[in-house]
């Protein structure tokens, strides 16, 4: 069977070229073409043997696929937006099917067609899809001064996300919504976010959001060393159970992620560690683990409020118990072990690979010394490259009018990165 993956552009009628228009000649009774009832109202021109059917969930695509194979079917045409595979459904029948089965045939995307309607260079501008997922993942991405195009659904509308622009003090932000294009009812407005944020106004929901945020300081950092006080925690402003800036900024270095890494953040408290490794590292993927009630709530509500549901995964339960049920690190931050400190150390060491890297905080002298007495091991064994560093911070207080540095209490890290 042959899967082949066809862009209509953006127009009432696909217009498509020779090789696409071949493979409607090529069908046969037993074949099938995939997609919504838009597209395929696009391509009825087209069709004159086949079977049409709507697309299904991706969770049970797979077995339609098996189904449709069974009964003899040797082509299916899957509809497709402009491009397969920009957001598109190309990446997911290439991840079950391979390149040897699926043909692609790409046309002008939605992204596109608005970048011309507005005059943007689209290598100027950040795409965000928030298509099928959580609006408040698009506050990682609302800082000053930047050009976004959105791929919206019937949750992240215009108005919510001129809302989500007031919430980050960018309310001054230009938000142009493209509606319909290519359809006779197409339409392109612009609006600045606060007034947006207040209307009752709707949009057609084949809609694309182009926004141009305003160059007003934002509640979401653009560089790393999120401020204590920004962070929800189990006590008073900028305390409670989070690892401070200082310090989380030595532990982010430490950590070197990259794309792909799967990390465990074990004792995560209210999730400062976690969060800034998630808000800037996208493509690695973040397993917080904390089984303290107050705190598993606050390491919640960070989550939300930085707008990292994709990559941080919350874990609740006590670690090394939880630990079985996640899957393998090649990176792992210990900042809260709860009395299992030589357990932990011991279990996710068997468990990196070589060059994996793991990161260790400790304040309490017993502590320190079960590290010490881990570090001596690996440099028995020789199977680790080890650094640490002790670092005591003094921050500025006003008191009866003078300033005096009022110091926290001081912090010991090690990291080991793992040889074979």
């Amino acid at each position: 069977m042959r899967i082949h993956v066809i862009g209509l552009g953006v127009n009432e009628r696909a217009t498509l070229d020779p090789k696409a228009q071949s493979v409607f000649a090529s069908l046969s009774e037993q074949d099938v073409i995939l997609g919504s009832s838009r597209q395929q109202k696009t391509v009825a021109d087209y069709v004159q043997l086949g079977q049409t059917k709507v697309l299904p969930k991706l969770s049970q695509l797979s077995a339609e696929f098996d189904h449709w194979q069974s009964q003899g079917t040797n082509t299916v045409i899957v509809l497709a937006s402009g491009d397969p595979l920009f957001y598109g459904i190309g990446t997911w029948l290439v991840k079950h099917f391979g390149t040897r089965k699926v043909i692609f045939y790409p046309n002008v995307s939605s992204v596109q067609e608005a970048c011309h309607r507005l005059g943007m260079s689209l290598q100027q501008t950040h795409v965000v899809s928030l298509h099928g997922r959580p609006l408040p993942s698009l506050r990682r991405h609302l800082q000053a001064n930047k050009s976004l195009i959105l791929l919206t659904d019937g949750q992240s509308h215009p108005v919510a996300i001129a809302q989500e622009c007031v919430l980050a003090g960018l309310d001054k932000s230009r938000i142009t919504v493209c509606e319909a294009l290519g359809y006779p009812h197409e339409k392109i407005t612009s609006f600045d976010a606060n007034e947006l944020s207040q209307s009752q106004q709707t949009f057609d929901p084949l809609n694309i959001v182009v926004l141009e945020t305003s160059s007003q300081t934002s509640l979401y950092p653009a560089s790393v060393g999120i401020a204590d006080t920004l962070f929800v925690t189990d006590k008073e402003e900028g305390k409670g159970m989070i690892t401070k800036r200082e310090v989380r900024l030595m532990i982010l270095s430490y950590m070197q992620l990259a794309a792909k890494d799967i990390v465990w953040d074990i004792g995560a408290g209210c999730g400062g560690v976690s969060v800034e490794l998630a808000y800037w590292h996208p493509d690695a993927d973040i397993h917080a683990v904390e089984h303290h009630h107050d705190r598993w709530t606050c390491l919640q509500a960070n989550q939300q409020k930085f707008g990292v549901m994709q990559n941080l995964h919350l874990v609740k339960g006590r670690a090394p118990d939880i630990l079985s049920d996640l899957p393998t690190p090649n990176k792992v931050f210990i900042g809260g072990s709860d009395g299992e400190l030589d357990t932990l150390l011991n279990q996710a060491w068997s468990m990196l690979p070589e060059n994996g890297v793991l990161v260790v905080s400790a304040v309490t002298e017993d502590t320190k010394w079960q590290v010490s007495a881990f570090a001596k091991q690996r440099e028995y064994a020789q199977d680790a490259h080890q650094t640490s560093i002790a670092m005591a911070v003094s921050k500025a207080q006003s008191l009866a009018g003078q300033t005096l540095y009022r110091p926290n209490l001081p912090v010991t890290l090690w990291q080991f990165v793992k040889r074979l």
